[in-house]
């Protein structure tokens, strides 16, 4: 039973609630949201000792200032972000991402500007919003999940799970890094929409993320895609995913993400495979992309990879003492004198 509760202080910008998405509801034309990166996002979840599943804060731009009003609960940082632990009694010390702190009843924690990517907040027990249709995910256009179906905003309050107060370990580990290299992506499903060259320039060039992003898709800037003739540019409106590549008349290409629509009308030259689709949550205007085919076999070896590669990084979490921490039990518990003397004898 969650029984903590975390009050947003100030919203910062566009931050949500996400878990891994809402599955199952496509055919109704329900787009599965959830996190961008559920990479990053299992990680924060790891640090304070979460399933990977449950609900964390994404952070695209600026983060929010949050207030425990029901402790002490613990929260953790993934990605590339810092933060501050407001004390409740005055005074703040920074905490690094990458590592959980506990707060106490009044303590904050304010959440700085994002230096690229995607990052996220966990909390203890995750965040208890609502549930809607199996998942906590805020899709804001079609104005479910999350609180009210859209962005934090200020004074909105989110249960979450208090935990022990002598549980004092705190957890951390190094970065998580995605894996380099090119993009990889199986051809299709609308390939013979184009022309040869078009796969080639896809293949051949580097990309540039573009600013026109968000959590539907990102348009990439580089060569033109050319399309078979006129008739080729357009398709009798079919599935999409996250992951497919659309190309649009003008030839630049749309990446879709996480809360991409079900259904759409422009031919998909090729589609991001499962592996590398965190990846794209990490980029931001102006880095440079490469692509690369693969096939299914080699896809499914490239998600096993990275789940071991994940697993691996879970497993090397470690625990410490927090800076100052003073186990007071500890203390109570130790025989600290054997015997006394009268020092006037």
């Amino acid at each position: 039973m969650m029984s903590g509760l975390v009050e947003i202080v100030a919203s910062g910008f566009a931050n949500t609630v996400q878990d891994l998405g809402r599955m199952g509801y496509r055919h109704l034309g329900v787009p599965v949201s959830g996190s961008l990166d559920p990479c990053v996002a299992a990680c924060a979840n790891a640090l304070v000792g979460n399933e990977a599943g449950a609900a964390c804060i994404e952070i695209r731009c600026i983060g929010p200032e949050l207030r425990v009003v029901r402790g002490p609960v613990r929260v953790a940082l993934a990605g590339a972000i810092g933060a501050h632990v407001v004390m409740r009694g005055g005074g703040e010390r920074a905490l690094l991402a990458w590592h959980s702190a506990m707060l106490d009843v009044g303590d904050g924690l304010r959440v700085g500007a994002l230096a690229g990517g995607v990052a996220y907040v966990a909390v203890s027990g995750g965040f208890g919003t609502p549930s809607e249709l199996g998942s906590r995910s805020t899709h804001t256009g079609a104005g479910i999940g999350g609180v009210r179906g859209g962005a934090l905003e200020q004074g909105d309050l989110l249960p979450c799970q208090l935990v022990s107060g002598e549980d004092r370990l705190e957890r951390w580990q190094s970065a998580w890094v995605h894996r380099a290299g090119a993009i990889r992506v199986i051809p299709g499903p609308q390939a013979d929409a184009f022309d040869a060259s078009a796969i080639r320039a896809l293949l051949d060039h580097d990309w540039g993320v573009t600013a026109e992003m968000d959590r539907m898709g990102m348009r990439l800037a580089g060569p033109v895609l050319a399309h078979r003739g006129p008739a080729a540019t357009e398709i009798v409106s079919d599935g999409v995913v996250p992951g497919s590549i659309q190309v649009p008349g003008n030839g630049q290409p749309i990446v879709l993400l996480a809360d991409c629509q079900t259904v759409g009308g422009y031919p998909k030259i090729a589609t991001v495979i499962s592996a590398d689709l965190p990846r794209l949550a990490q980029c931001g205007p102006g880095d440079r992309l490469r692509f690369a085919v693969v096939d299914g076999a080699m896809a499914r070896a490239a998600l096993l990879e990275r789940h071991a590669r994940h697993a691996r990084w879970m497993s090397g979490i470690e625990r410490y003492r927090s800076p100052g921490y003073l186990d007071e039990l500890a203390l109570y518990r130790a025989n600290l004198i054997s015997g006394m003397i009268d020092a006037r004898t």
